[in-house]
């Protein structure tokens, strides 16, 4: 493991390596170009050449079409042929292999993206906390975390923005951005259908059929549609009754419309339907930070063992839809207006002991409806590139949490009713001060107020209520406002075609808010806020180059957080659980990004990653390990979600086959750091070990596709969280913690076709 804290002699030896390695990527495309000027492609359209992982990506970071090595910040890019290859079914399945970046899954409520880029993320499943990372699909940003670590399928691509991104992007992006496109009719008939099994754990198998048909109705029109259906068994054993554990069908459905009624607009109709409903989350008690073994129970925290007697639920259904319009202006000018429109309606019980007998349980009920615009001008003037915007978003929000304690002896009912309002506005640009030298400059600024009504959850002790329903008396109100500005200025040096270095600083926010899950009878203290904004500076240097043989990507970076916002989570003897969102402390993060995609001979591609991260408290503002004193120990302490080493390297082989196709074979080694889960740093998450397989047979004629692929063969222990749970409850001995597992290994085969 690398450490860098508190020693010189680290971070004068990685600032040499950063050095050395920016240097040598600038001399080596042309000596590389060079020696691959000769391997013109062969005849064969499977030769190596054409490689999935060599394809040209063309991304959307900067809100206008752009080659993947021309956007001057750090982003890791998938396109559908790389989706498909890498067997992508949800973001979770990319959680361990992008540099700096963790895709978990909080578990507490399944579905909830605990993300984190860069040593930013939250650890939490309440709604009303904002992302440090945001999610964006087709344009439109995702107002809740809940419902988004699900399924996916038919992508165009996927898009992981690194850094705060604050100034195209608005609020809550302050570690970065995900940005999924779904596929759109293209100009010809086109028909793909995937059935897939799967298996490999004690439980049950998962059974999958996606298809999608599309293609041109007109010379104006467009239709298509994609379906998607899963019933998974089950992937653990339950130890309380040795039956599947994990259960899960989901079913969408989505039809898209591309109208182009000239030859400069078009407009694009989306709209997708969900329905999820499956058991609660697998979660296991093993032996807490302070040594206390759970009770009566008590597992190996390297396992996927547990025992619980709520098998507990989760019901979701998405209603998601965007209008998007596009005109062409002018020679080379462009009106983009997005509308997007995302109603979710979900219920969860959990079994909060993690135990089997039932001594904490929770029910989680949520109900969003958010609406968004986007109307945004992009076109260039000579040596200007422009973009500029208005950004409106709203978001309704009734979040409902019971507690049932001892069987339901005791229950705790609140949660609360939140409203969010945002406006902004937006202008990038992009100078060329010469053939070789490109200032970008960027600004913008939000304008955001919320408003909670909150029901405590201690307040309602054996007085059973419902916010959802509207039957609990609110005993905190208020409203707040905020505004920020974003601002993002840096410049672009680009030697020749094939090398790009860029230098920016920007800056990002996450605005303040309201904590709906009030827990604490002590409201003075503990209440439920509201806390104030955090900021984000980053300074970033990076390199992007390629050549005809590969591409080789470097970033290096300073991240400067300004009040901090996180969920403070404490043990409770009678609530069981009290989390507190705070704005606890100022931090620095110091770190690194490598990754490289090489061809090693004429069927042999190998792809390698590297992520460092060193994070550091400057200045801390809340007695964060809870010994009573803000000092010294606090500062000492690691911030949660922040490993310091993520790695990956991966080989792809093409093997030709003769006159009857195609084999392709990969293989990929995947590496995360453990890290710190809860701000005392008791709960943390286990390093990641993780290695994939895949082999693909396709026939010359392409219709069909065969394969057999693995994931997390190492049978790799993840959990969602660490929740630390209380020595007792009420009078009841309980200790341990509250951990949801993830999966682990899984085998798989599928037969694909296409026509």
């Amino acid at each position: 493991m690398i450490t860098f804290r508190n020693d010189g002699r680290k971070y004068s030896e990685w600032y040499n390596t950063t050095a050395l390695l920016l240097c040598m990527a600038v001399a080596a495309p042309g000596a590389l170009a060079q020696t691959s000027s000769s391997n013109e492609p062969a005849d064969n359209p499977n030769d190596f050449d054409q490689s999935i992982l060599l394809e040209e990506i063309v991304v959307t970071a900067r809100k206008r079409d752009e080659r993947l090595q021309d956007v001057p910040i750090s982003v890791t890019a998938l396109g559908a042929a790389q989706i498909e290859a890498k067997k992508v079914r949800s973001l979770g399945d990319l959680s361990v292999g992008i540099p700096n970046v963790s895709f978990d899954d909080v578990g507490t409520t399944p579905g909830t993206a605990n993300f984190s880029i860069r040593g930013l993320g939250i650890n939490s499943s309440i709604p009303s906390i904002d992302p440090t990372v945001g999610t964006f699909v087709d344009g439109v940003y995702l107002g809740t975390n809940a419902g988004v670590v699900f399924d996916v399928f038919d992508l165009q691509s996927i898009e992981v923005l690194r850094g705060p991104q604050g100034t195209l992007f608005g609020r809550n992006v302050t570690g970065g951005a995900v940005l999924l496109t779904t596929k759109k009719p293209g100009n010809e008939l086109e028909t793909t259908a995937q059935v897939a099994v799967e298996g490999g754990g004690p439980g049950g198998l998962s059974t999958f059929v996606r298809a999608s048909i599309g293609g041109p109705v007109s010379d104006t029109l467009g239709l298509k549609v994609t379906g998607y259906y899963n019933n998974d068994e089950g992937w653990f054993e339950n130890g309380f009754d040795g039956e599947n554990f994990g259960a899960r069908e989901q079913f969408y459905i989505r039809p898209v419309m591309v109208w182009t009624p000239s030859d400069g607009s078009e407009l694009i109709l989306r709209y997708e339907y969900t329905s999820i409903d499956g058991d609660g989350p697998a979660g296991q008690s093993h032996t807490n930070g302070l040594g206390i073994p759970g009770s009566p129970e008590n597992f190996d925290r390297d396992s996927f063992d547990f025992s619980i007697n709520t098998q507990g639920f989760v019901e979701v259904e998405t209603h998601f839809a965007t209008a998007e319009f596009n005109l062409d202006v002018g020679d080379n000018g462009q009106i983009t207006n997005i509308f997007g429109y995302r109603n979710l309606d979900q219920d969860t019980l959990t079994d909060l002991d993690a135990q089997p007998v039932s001594l904490f349980d929770g029910r989680f009920q949520l109900k969003s409806e958010q609406i968004s615009n986007e109307l945004r001008y992009s076109g260039s003037f000579g040596a200007l590139d422009l973009v500029t915007g208005l950004y409106y978003f709203s978001n309704d929000i009734s979040y409902g949490e019971g507690r049932s304690l001892f069987g339901g002896a005791v229950t705790q009912d609140g949660g609360g009713d939140y409203s969010v309002e945002s406006i902004g506005a937006f202008v990038s640009a992009d100078y060329s001060l010469s053939e070789s030298w490109v200032l970008t400059t960027g600004l913008r600024y939000t304008y955001e107020e919320k408003s909670a009504d909150i029901a405590s959850l201690p307040l309602n002790t054996n007085a059973p209520c419902s916010v959802v329903a509207g039957t609990c008396p609110f005993d905190f109100v208020d409203s707040e406002d905020w505004n920020s500005l974003s601002p993002k200025i840096g410049v672009n040096y680009l030697p020749n075609d094939n090398v790009r270095i860029y230098a920016h600083w920007t800056r990002g926010f996450r605005s303040g808010g309201y904590n709906l899950r009030n827990s604490a009878l002590d409201t003075a203290n503990f209440g439920p806020g509201p806390f104030d904004q955090e900021q984000v500076d980053n300074f970033e240097l990076g390199l992007k180059t390629d050549w005809t043989g590969g591409r080789l990507n470097v970033a290096v970076f300073h991240n400067s957080i300004q009040d901090m916002q996180r969920e403070v989570q404490l043990t409770d003897p009678t609530s069981g659980v009290v989390q507190l969102i705070r704005n606890t402390a100022d931090a620095r993060l110091l770190g690194a990004e490598i990754e490289g995609v090489f061809q090693v001979s004429s069927s042999l591609v190998l792809d390698v990653a590297l992520g460092l991260l060193d994070a550091d408290y400057t200045n801390v503002l809340f007695d964060l390990n809870g010994d009573g004193a803000i000092d010294g120990a606090d500062e000492d302490l690691d911030l949660p979600r922040a490993p310091e080493l993520t790695y990956t390297i991966g080989l792809v082989h093409e093997l030709d086959i003769g006159d009857w196709g195609m084999m392709s074979t990969g293989v990929n080694y995947s590496y995360r750091d453990e890290s710190a889960f809860t701000d005392n740093n008791l709960g943390f998450i286990l390093d990641q070990e993780i290695l994939n397989f895949s082999i693909d047979i396709q026939p010359n004629n392409g219709n069909w596709t065969i394969s057999l692929y693995g994931r997390n063969l190492l049978d790799s222990v993840l959990h969602g969280t660490d929740g630390q749970l209380p020595a007792t409850l009420g009078p009841a001995p309980l200790g341990g913690t509250f951990s949801p597992l993830t999966r682990g290994r899984v085998l798989g085969a599928q037969f694909a076709i296409n026509f």
